[in-house]
């Protein structure tokens, strides 16, 4: 593989988060650029490719995985094939970033990390929180002690449910909207305590709104207790009417931030007639609507993308790793045994023999 130049990039999905990798990368040209896309879905691939001017375009992965000039392949696929593409990705002798949540199982998870270490190839995890401008700010003013001791932080992310069908079906999923959405306060809240480690988890979820299209949750609320005394919050929705919310809070003894990830970035519309897209998720653009500008760069996703380039460059150490997705997967298995028995589920967790975590709902 090379070693100099911008990392060659193949990507697996063609669909919303396949899209966004593409953009993403497409912002950060000096350090990546696509060179293959893979999706199975018939024309999926070939469209994304003309879209983006990406070269090369196949339906299996397996072909791609083939073309000796690419480095890293991200995965942007359904969650129950995320072990297995990466085992085969890692086998290839090329790089792994995995889309959230990193697989479906702990023992995947191991099999995942043990096999990029045998094989000599980085496997990252897609975390994009850990670059949003706004997250990455609030984390700079409390680590220079704007807020003194933190005690508490909170991460909300809801909609009225995903972008794809896949989604709903807990075999291909694992879980509902915290499987979904969780994962990223997981990982935010054990980020912005400098990975402290996770004393309990406790979690309340149920199934408000959706139940004629899953077996999962469609609302959930979970609370996780890190050593020293600090508590991270995460609530997560796939109920929630009227678009995409997103933000954190950040409480300390010697003061608070906020961070609303849209509503900053947003231009209040009304509208009579509708338009195009304007964020994520929005279901209509008729009436009043918030339209967000740099919406990518927004979330983080080009400086995710430019990060975990420059780590296959030996540039700099990922921020985010298959260990990392693994401890977000335990988690994420307290949180389902915790709404199932109804109490605090204490770390480290004991071991359960499921096919996906709801399993333990």
């Amino acid at each position: 593989m090379a070693s100099k130049g911008p990392v060659k990039i193949g990507i697996i999905g063609s669909q919303f988060q396949g899209l966004c990798h593409a953009e993403a990368i497409k912002g950060v040209p000096d350090a990546a650029e696509v060179a293959a896309v893979a999706s199975p879905t018939p024309g999926n691939a070939e469209k994304l490719s003309k879209k983006y001017g990406i070269p090369r375009f196949f339906t299996d992965y397996k072909d791609m995985l083939a073309e000796d000039d690419i480095e890293l392949v991200t995965i942007a696929a359904p969650n129950y094939l995320h072990a297995q593409m990466t085992v085969d990705i890692a086998e290839a002798g090329k790089h792994v970033l995995c889309e959230k949540p990193l697989c479906m199982t702990l023992e995947e998870a191991d099999l995942m990390i043990e096999t990029c270490k045998q094989k000599g190839v980085l496997l990252m995890y897609a975390e994009e929180l850990l670059f949003t401008p706004k997250y990455v700010k609030a984390k700079q003013m409390a680590d220079d002690g704007a807020f003194g001791k933190v005690y508490m932080v909170k991460q909300l992310e809801k909609h009225f449910g995903p972008h794809a069908e896949w989604f709903w079906n807990v075999e291909r999923s694992g879980g509902g909207a915290l499987m979904d959405l969780g994962c990223h306060g997981i990982a935010f809240c054990y980020w912005f305590f400098d990975r402290a480690a996770i004393k309990n988890v406790y979690c309340h979820m149920a199934t408000y709104v959706h139940g004629d299209k899953t077996k999962g949750e469609d609302d959930a609320i979970c609370i996780i207790e890190f050593e020293g005394g600090r508590v991270g919050v995460i609530e997560n929705s796939w109920a929630r009417r009227g678009g995409m919310e997103d933000r954190i809070e950040v409480y300390g003894e010697g003061g608070v931030t906020y961070a609303d990830l849209h509503m900053g970035n947003a231009l209040p519309t009304y509208s009579e007639y509708g338009y195009g897209y304007a964020v994520e998720k929005a279901p209509s653009t008729k009436g009043w609507s918030w339209p967000v500008f740099e919406e990518l760069w927004n979330y983080g996703f080009p400086q995710e993308m430019r990060h975990f380039a420059r780590c296959v460059r030996g540039k700099e150490e990922p921020m985010c790793t298959g260990e990392d997705g693994k401890l977000v997967m335990e988690a994420i298995y307290a949180a389902y045994e915790s709404a199932g028995t109804g109490r605090k589920i204490e770390f480290p967790i004991k071991t359960h023999d499921v096919k996906r975590p709801i399993d333990l709902w």
